[in-house]
């Protein structure tokens, strides 16, 4: 199990590190104590729980929570407050720990964490827009396209940056919903309006908004079994 710890104060962090070398099977993949650079680099590292605490400067938990909603990542909130405890699980918490956190607390939460079935697809995305967090349903979307450490979310004619992997937030989407046409490209099945053939088994693939992208010949036999065409 990857393990993410985000908390401003050292001293906290260090004790959830002590305690989690108990657990074989856990990695602690970042320990960090800034809430914004959480929010960026988490996506990427992809942990498989976050052990996150709630009061931090500049960004609060739950604005690093909503940061990984395009991950698979299970979120445990650590606080010495107990009055977010409702918000956290209407956040979708996996557990809720108030500090000083013990052995047996630590350990019913990586419990949990392990039982827990591989999640649902998304229904939305937390992105950031001009300082604050929008959501952008799923259902929205027309096309997926990696760049660099971030993909590009383009959804009704805008575009919108997230920080995570192609990887990463292909493994939470629903598969009937998406093809990738290429390895740098997710397209949402019911937003193609046509293919065209062009050579070598590639096709040009128009969006209904008009938007085109050439598949790659290795995706042919995905792209054609995704619209229901014969391979």
């Amino acid at each position: 199990m990857r393990v993410a710890i985000v908390d401003d104060e050292e001293l906290a962090r260090r004790r959830l590190e002590r305690l989690l070398v108990a657990h074989a099977d856990v990695t602690v993949v970042a320990s960090l104590g800034d809430a914004t650079a959480a929010a960026t680099e988490l996506p990427t590292l992809a942990p498989d729980l976050v052990l996150l605490d709630v009061r931090m400067p500049q960004l609060d938990g739950f604005d690093v929570a909503a940061a990984l909603t395009a991950t698979a990542a299970q979120v445990v909130f650590v606080t010495a407050h107990d009055e977010f405890a409702v918000r956290a699980f209407a956040a979708g918490a996996l557990d809720y720990l108030t500090k000083p956190v013990d052995a047996a607390q630590l350990t019913r939460a990586l419990d949990r964490a392990r039982a827990r079935p591989r999640a649902a697809p998304l229904d939305r995305l937390a992105v950031r827009d001009q300082g604050r967090f929008v959501f952008v349903p799923i259902a929205d979307l027309d096309a997926i396209v990696a760049a660099g450490n971030y993909v590009e979310l383009r959804a009704g004619g805008r575009t919108y940056s997230l920080r995570t992997t192609m990887a990463a937030l292909a493994a939470r989407l629903d598969p009937a919903a998406f093809v990738r046409v290429h390895r740098s490209v997710l397209l949402r099945v019911a937003a193609i309006a046509s293919i065209e053939p062009l050579f070598r088994g590639e096709y040009l693939v128009t969006l209904r908004d008009g938007t085109t992208f050439t598949s790659a010949r290795t995706q042919r036999a995905a792209l054609r079994t995704a619209l229901g065409l014969p391979a």
